[in-house]
């Protein structure tokens, strides 16, 4: 091959090569088409919901009816008066239960203690003055007859009323109340 047909040969080869670069080169310089944008969207400032404060409803004080009477009434007009309807009172509470006659000359326990009573009856509190302490069972279970044989007759006259009374209390679970006692052997 001659020097001629070389460069010709070579010169065509770099037109070849020429074309597609220019065209690459011609693309890289031209600007892409306009791509539609969405302009920026503006949020409004960040406002913080209002507070609203509800006071609570007033209560409605409920329609209530009149007390009722009391079942059972005392009419006694002073607390040594009253402890005689309540011993009763307990006694018909506890019929099964009351020692029947004389009680024999020892006791399992004999214990004094203070009642106190509001106007309907309903027992307010107890209190010791002299707690049979050898015989635990036997204050629960003093305490326990007096609270459940409430309520007891309503002091009408008296408002609320609080009696002392003794209890004597037989080793078979029976017992007297000293207001109403038959006495000991």
């Amino acid at each position: 091959m001659n020097i001629l047909h070389l460069h010709l040969h070579h010169r065509h080869r770099r037109t070849q090569l020429f074309w597609p670069v220019m065209a690459l080169a011609l693309a890289a310089c031209v600007s892409p088409p306009p791509v539609a944008v969405a302009p920026p969207v503006i949020e409004p400032p960040h406002r913080p919901e209002p507070v609203v404060i509800v006071a609570p409803p007033k209560p409605v004080p409920p329609v209530t009816a009149p007390e009722p009477a009391p079942v059972l009434v005392s009419k006694a007009r002073s607390e040594r008066e009253f402890r005689k309807d309540a011993a009763r009172h307990i006694y018909e509470q506890n019929a099964h239960r009351i020692y029947s006659g004389r009680l024999p000359p020892l006791l399992k326990a004999v214990g004094v203690m203070d009642v106190v009573v509001d106007r309907r009856g309903h027992v307010l509190r107890v209190e010791w003055r002299r707690a049979p302490k050898h015989a635990p069972d036997v204050i629960k279970e003093i305490e326990r007859t007096v609270m459940a044989a409430s309520p007891y007759p309503a002091p009408i006259h008296l408002g609320q009323a609080t009696y002392t009374d003794t209890w004597l209390w037989d080793k078979s679970g029976r017992f007297q109340l000293d207001t109403l006692t038959e006495g000991q052997r």
